[in-house]
């Protein structure tokens, strides 16, 4: 397996450039059509290197692999002529080897610190997690729970937001615009694996997701980038019914790895909806938290709860 990410071969800088090329319509770059059939898609290298001001002869040798270390002017270049957003320059940047390269993190579960662990359990209104940058679920409060799935059922070495998303049936279903969520989910994926090459964790997570779904597989190969945003996500719960909450990201400044996600009503309707569900899932489970984390919170279910009109599943 390459260190790269999960990308076979040692040549990601060149992939990445065709894949960006392949995506640009040469009409949005400025270029006029030409007469007769494309064969291939998006920019030629020539045309990339018309519009970079490169010699065509220095373009292939980048798209081989064959030049590996770049000045920042022809990156900055490449980038211009391939209309880059800011995320994928960064990614650009790394994959040439001028922006540094973090060191690898050894393995094992990361500590929470005991005020942060707190301040998550007394959110008791507010569905909340702590995540690493791979999207490691580390930590979650009993709300969360309530919104999403039983984080305590899968093992730790499964409890990965990406992972969940792509592989756990459940919390795949209660995404109503699952495609844009997982493309996402790819995108920032992708930054990780640019900045964080020799994460052994990282790629034998994006090893995993190649071999076990075909959506990854076929967007991971897209080499589109993203970086952190607050994000609308709408949600069909099976008890609440359907929801939007907004999605903000904090970071920890004790640990630059970690980071706290919440999620919050987005309108008046979601709001209430998302307080309904609360209210009936504050009976504790039996057992209280397993192993340390919060297991199914209440067993809510359409069956258990009557809710009021207007929420949940009507009848």
């Amino acid at each position: 397996m390459s260190s790269r990410g999960g990308d076979s071969g040692d040549n990601e800088l060149g992939q990445f450039l065709r894949a960006r090329r392949a995506a640009l319509d040469p009409r949005r770059a400025g270029l006029a059509p030409r007469g007769g059939l494309r064969r291939v898609a998006g920019l030629r290298r020539e045309e990339l290197a018309q519009l970079a001001h490169l010699s065509f002869d220095y373009v292939v040798r980048l798209g081989q692999g064959r030049t590996r270390r770049v000045s920042a002017s022809v990156l900055n270049a490449l980038a211009d002529a391939l209309q880059l957003t800011h995320d994928e320059r960064a990614y650009l940047y790394s994959l040439a080897d001028v922006a540094p390269r973090t060191a690898s993190r050894p393995r094992g579960r990361p500590e929470i610190a005991p005020p942060l662990q707190q301040h998550l359990d007394d959110m008791h209104d507010v569905p909340a997690m702590i995540l690493n940058r791979r999207m490691d679920i580390l930590e979650w409060n009993r709300a969360a729970t309530a919104l999403l799935i039983d984080f305590g059922a899968p093992p730790p070495c499964e409890r990965n937001y990406i992972r969940l998303t792509f592989l756990n049936e459940d919390f795949r279903n209660l995404v109503v615009d699952w495609p844009a969520t997982a493309r996402e989910c790819v995108g920032l994926l992708r930054r990780e694996a640019g900045q964080h090459r020799d994460d052994r964790d990282l790629n034998d997570l994006v090893t995993e997701l190649n071999a076990r779904s075909v959506e990854f597989r076929e967007w991971w190969a897209d080499y589109r980038v993203a970086g952190p945003r607050q994000l609308v996500k709408t949600l069909d719960h099976p008890t609440a019914g359907r929801l939007t909450v907004d999605v903000q990201q904090l970071s920890v400044d004790t640990s630059r790895d970690q980071f706290m996600a919440t999620l919050t009503g987005h309108d008046t309707e979601s709001r209430a909806a998302l307080r309904f569900l609360l209210q009936w899932s504050k009976v504790p489970p039996q057992g209280g938290r397993r192993n340390g984390r919060y297991g199914d919170a209440g067993e809510v279910t359409a069956e258990r709860v009557r809710p009021q009109e207007g929420f949940g599943p009507q009848t």
